[in-house]
């Protein structure tokens, strides 16, 4: 059997279609049958990626006594939280207010006007010992309360709405100023972890803006812990088991506080992010091992992650092979590492990545995951190593490997994309470029309408009118114009940027509603929200600012200085308050208070000093910069701090003088 799913784009979805539950999508008819049928929704945002949403999946819903329960007493949806952003937003904060935490799978219950009246995240089938209550309880709980209590039903709902309108709105006027970015920095140095590097405690997640916010103040200050705080953040999780030594790559986060245990799935926006803090940590400081990092997110990426032929990067990686597996893929017990290798290769690795015959994996103690304990004890062991783990490699390919969701979203393409071309350029790999520019074309071609905006997903047209496809996507263009020099790219982001203003601008306030206007639809979606706080991803918002940061410093147009200011102007309030979760916004600041580089390459085209010049400009590390390239006769390069300019110099050994 089948319900409504099997015909459905998203992978999530197509991998419940054989559940009993009757499962439906999102969307009008499933809140007009709840209506019809008087019944609560059971609302399930998951992932194809989620490891306990395919906890949740083999544990309930596919079970027949639970799937009774669910088809009698509740209208069910299912949503894919990659494909809906939007409803998953709204939904997010609507459980949170009521458990305190969110995450996926999110299960909340609504009203058939589709109010949250109760929720959690995961819930096992039956009460367990770390006190969360079962789910077959829940449910029929649920069921008698929206019989019998009807009114505190109503009250709950009415409530939550009312928090959930007023947190979406992450707006806050005041004002922007050097002492506000440096109260930021400030702020993110108080929750560094001295110890292990990164923010916080465990879990530990990546926070790329962080660093590369926290660079460019170093930059400029030359502050010795700023510059620690990136290098240890960065170095700590180059060792550390979130970082997949074998194949390349991020997992999402860390279950310790020492990177060790990763949450195995690899998600297209955090290698994105991270691939750009190397880069222009290796930039700054020469590091090799960011170099190496860069490039092995990039092999990663090329071997399993993008179809080079149509011009596509995939969304993720699963963390599973199949329902109870929990990284197994990714692991290895002592013995299949020997197996593997030769005594000595074994004998290195081991002692390198930490292998023994007790892991650190709870299901399976005899699995290992793979982090870097100690180098190599000496000079002959590299090369060792190095074969050694192009033979791990090789055996792991050998395995079946988890599901790789292949929907190409816009906002993840395009920061993927923009990502590519500074590694083309850093690493000098064109192959890069050549990829990042025909998804960008993709995108431009199959995914962009001048009335509606960007659709979300490349060649479909629904769903459409979200702001972080719009913003990611222009600033991926103006990305493709430096690399380039290609006008084009250019007035593609000015024509994202001009339907913004008129699409999701608030007149009133300021800042950019996350939906469009003519896009609200049923429930919580009648409400926009204007977000701020990386989350994890770049607030659109944010990515907003520094596109006109960009648009003003490569055109010096007053108009969009202007922009900058009221965007800026309309969340500032809020900028230190949010401080590591602020870091975009923080670094859209940054452009607007302190000096901004313009690097101005002139000259023919193709092989000669122009190229080499403009190259160089794009491989050199400095924040704010713009680099502009133009056609000329002879080459020429000038360059641009605030308000004074260079004299023109025409080879690349003076143009690094003057970088430098």
């Amino acid at each position: 059997m089948s319900n409504q799913l099997a015909s459905e784009s998203s992978a999530y979805l197509k991998s419940a279609a054989h559940q009993p539950v009757h499962w439906l999508p999102w969307g009008d008819a499933a809140f007009a049958r709840a209506r019809a049928e008087d019944k609560p929704v059971l609302l399930d945002i998951g992932a194809v990626w989620c490891h306990w949403c395919h906890v949740m999946d083999g544990e309930s819903y596919e079970d027949e006594g639970l799937a009774e329960i669910l088809n009698r007493d509740f209208v069910c949806v299912k949503v894919d939280r990659d494909e809906r952003p939007d409803v998953d937003t709204r939904y997010q904060r609507a459980v949170q207010a009521l458990s305190g935490q969110g995450g996926w799978p999110l299960t909340a219950f609504l009203t058939p006007e589709g109010e949250v009246f109760f929720g959690g995240t995961y819930f096992p089938p039956e009460n367990n010992h770390y006190g969360r209550p079962g789910f077959q309880s829940v449910l029929l709980q649920i069921a008698r309360a929206y019989r019998e209590d009807r009114a505190r039903i109503t009250t709950n709902a009415q409530a939550i709405r009312q928090h959930v309108t007023e947190s979406l709105n992450e707006g806050k006027p005041g004002a922007v100023s050097a002492a506000l970015i440096d109260r930021g920095a400030d702020q993110m140095a108080g929750m560094f972890d001295i110890r292990y590097g990164g923010f916080g405690t465990a879990p530990k997640f990546p926070h790329p803006a962080a660093c590369e916010f926290m660079l460019a103040r170093w930059h400029d200050t030359k502050l010795d812990w700023q510059r620690e705080i990136v290098e240890k953040t960065l170095t700590a999780m180059a060792r550390g088991g979130i970082r997949d030594h074998v194949g390349g790559g991020f997992h999402r986060y860390a279950t310790d506080e020492r990177w060790i245990v990763p949450h195995f799935e690899k998600m297209a926006y955090d290698n994105s992010e991270l691939l750009r803090a190397y880069l222009s940590a290796y930039q700054s400081f020469g590091t090799p091992l960011f170099r190496e990092v860069a490039t092995g997110i990039v092999d990663w990426v090329l071997e399993l992650l993008s179809d080079g032929e149509r011009g596509a990067f995939y969304t993720s990686q699963d963390a599973d092979v199949a329902f109870g597996d929990d990284g197994d893929y990714w692991t290895w017990t002592l013995e299949e590492a020997r197996t593997a290798l030769t005594a000595r290769e074994g004998a290195v690795v081991a002692s390198v990545f930490d292998i023994a015959e007790t892991g650190e994996m709870h299901h399976n103690p005899r699995k290992n995951v793979l982090w870097w304990k100690q180098d190599p004890a000496s000079v002959d062991e590299g090369p060792i190593l190095r074969d050694a783990v192009r033979k791990l490699k090789a055996a792991r390919d050998r395995r079946e490997a988890p599901f790789v969701d292949r929907a190409a979203y816009v906002n993840w393409n395009a920061m993927m994309a923009a990502a590519f071309l500074q590694a083309g350029a850093v690493l000098d790999r064109p192959e890069c470029n050549t990829l990042a520019l025909k998804v960008l074309d993709r995108i431009w071609n199959e995914a962009w309408d001048s009335n509606g905006g960007m659709s979300h997903v490349i060649g479909r047209t629904d769903p459409l009118g979200m702001l972080d496809d719009n913003v990611q996507a222009a600033a991926a263009f103006l990305d493709a114009y430096e690399a380039t020099g290609g006008a084009a790219w250019r007035a593609r982001a000015t024509a994202v940027m001009s339907y913004c203003a008129g699409g999701h601008w608030d007149d009133a306030a300021g800042g950019y509603f996350d939906i469009a206007r003519d896009r609200a639809g049923a429930a919580y979606l009648a409400t926009r929200g204007k977000p701020v706080q990386d989350a994890p991803t770049p607030s659109p918002n944010g990515v907003a600012a520094l596109v006109l940061a960009r648009l003003w410093a490569i055109t010096d147009s007053p108009d969009w200085r202007a922009q900058l200011d009221r965007q800026l102007g309309a969340f500032a309030g809020a900028a230190g308050e949010l401080s590591l979760h602020g870091a975009t916004l923080l670094r859209a600041a940054d452009w607007a208070v302190h000096p901004v580089t313009r690097i101005e390459v002139a000259g023919p085209p193709g092989d000669g000093p122009a190229c080499a010049m403009h190259l160089l400009a794009l491989q050199t590390y400095r924040p704010r910069k713009v680099v502009v390239r133009t056609i000329a006769a002879a080459p020429a390069a000038t360059v641009c701090v605030g308000t004074t300019c260079s004299l023109p110099v025409q080879d690349p050994t003076r143009l690094a003088e003057l970088l430098a």
